[in-house]
């Protein structure tokens, strides 16, 4: 009967040993893309002249954080305006506001 009960026991430890997570095998080197939603960063400086214009014109006080765009020539744009309020605007590449 002692024995039924160390087979159990080592038969037991010996599956918790083979449960145990390898997650942390996995970190390691980690490449940070900055892709949002099928947008890659960009620098604010390589907005269009279209797009600049547009911002200039219907947020004068608008300062631009970030600035994304897509396979599409959409641009995704992180606006401060002077009050502090905050969002997102997208236009397209030539200066029209789109709706998303």
């Amino acid at each position: 009967m002692k024995k039924l009960y160390y087979v159990a026991a080592f038969s037991l430890a010996s599956l918790t040993a083979f449960a145990q997570n390898t997650a942390e095998a996995n970190i390691g080197a980690t490449t940070e893309v900055s892709v949002q939603d099928n947008y890659t960063e960009i620098d604010s400086s390589e907005l269009p002249e279209a797009v600049t214009a547009a911002i200039a014109k219907d947020y004068p006080t608008a300062t631009v954080n970030k600035a994304y765009v897509n396979k599409d020539k959409q641009y995704k744009l992180e606006v401060v305006l002077k009050d502090g309020a905050s969002g997102t605007l997208y236009a397209d590449q030539d200066g029209n506001w789109i709706e998303m």
